[in-house]
């Protein structure tokens, strides 16, 4: 039996996660369903997508994977399902699922347009209920995945912004912020050998050094840190580096030899 993952921007004060997973119940009363996560900021794409790279590839193979960020429901944008070699994505086409998809090998890509396996009518502000869902109830059913609509050849890609590398520093900017307010930023662990004495330039402050844990620096005080992401992140021990030290998305960060 497949697991059905779900991850949104619906929060849990309304009802919407728990309409969904109650349609997917209804279809496949035997479905496994996990929260990845129904925080993501509101239509915050990137931040979703970036939250799918860094949670997918922990669920066995066959996983369901359905991604509601979309602001453009019930606009041009379509409804899709990918099949990779070891997953299935469902979601909107604008991009949410293209980071995680960097990493798979991609048997099909279908266009949801069977109405067959939707609920009727399907409005034009919840395809998370009416499409998305139901499409995954039915997959975890072992239902081919060619049956829900017609195949396309490509589907929206979005990229991280990548860092700029100098001789002696790396010129990169913060791309996501958890509830903690660890600020990630996009260099990877493969720059991790560029610099040699490394120190963190950001908001005119400089923080020396990459520490192998939050608590290793002093409690309120900033730090740098390989994070379970593979990020190099900037946090605070005890506290939040977005509010201390007044940082957002996108602000610029520089790796230099200290």
């Amino acid at each position: 039996m497949h697991i059905i993952t779900l991850m949104t921007d619906f929060g849990f004060k309304d009802n919407f996660v728990g309409v969904m997973k109650g349609v997917i119940f209804g279809i496949n009363p035997a479905a496994r369903i996990v929260d990845i996560c129904h925080e993501i900021a509101p239509q915050d794409i990137m931040g979703a997508a970036i939250a799918l790279k860094t949670s997918y590839k922990y669920f066995p193979r066959n996983t369901v994977h359905i991604v509601v960020i979309d602001p453009g429901v019930g606009s041009g944008r379509l409804p899709i399902l990918i099949k990779t070699k070891d997953y299935y994505f469902i979601g909107p086409d604008n991009g949410v699922l293209s980071l995680a998809l960097e990493e798979e090998k991609i048997e099909g890509i279908i266009y949801l347009n069977n109405h067959e396996f939707h609920l009727t009518p399907i409005s034009d502000t919840f395809h998370g209920r009416d499409i998305f869902a139901p499409v995954a109830a039915y997959l975890s059913k072992d239902i081919s995945y060619q049956l829900f609509g017609k195949g396309i050849k490509d589907y929206k890609k979005i990229k991280l912004p990548k860092p700029k590398i100098k001789p002696h520093s790396i010129n990169a900017e913060v791309i996501y912020i958890d509830r903690f307010g660890n600020l990630f930023t996009n260099i990877g662990q493969d720059l991790k050998s560029r610099i040699k004495n490394p120190a963190l330039k950001i908001k005119g402050r400089v923080i020396k050094g990459i520490k192998n844990s939050y608590a290793s620096a002093k409690p309120n005080m900033p730090l740098a840190v390989w994070g379970s992401s593979g990020f190099l992140e900037i946090a605070v021990n005890l506290g939040s580096a977005r509010n201390k030290l007044g940082v957002d998305i996108g602000d610029k960060v520089e790796l230099i030899n200290s």
